[in-house]
């Protein structure tokens, strides 16, 4: 999953949501959701914005994190094997 750091590059900087919202044009609902992790995607304009108002690079404030829920097809084949298994204990009995 793609995190954004922009909570982290505004302490950084000493700068509020409201000054980054005023500074680039931005929403505060926008950036609020971009920085909960409720955005679905970031336009390249509002990247760009981002990086000329916090002085920095797109790398500064995206970054890779590694994914915390599984999919919803491995919880599946998790129960099919738990399935498989009792049958098999089952089957052991006789």
């Amino acid at each position: 999953m793609i995190g954004i750091r922009v909570d982290e590059l505004l302490k950084e900087r000493r700068h509020t949501f409201y000054w980054l919202a005023k500074e680039t044009g931005i929403s505060h609902t926008t950036l609020w959701r971009l920085k909960k992790g409720k955005a679905l995607g970031l336009n390249f304009d509002t990247l760009e914005k981002l990086c000329v108002a916090l002085e920095c690079q797109p790398g500064d404030v995206l970054t890779l994190q590694a994914e915390v829920k599984r999919s919803h097809r491995s919880a599946k084949s998790a129960k099919k094997v738990s399935r498989s298994d009792k049958r098999v204990s089952i089957g052991a009995r006789k």
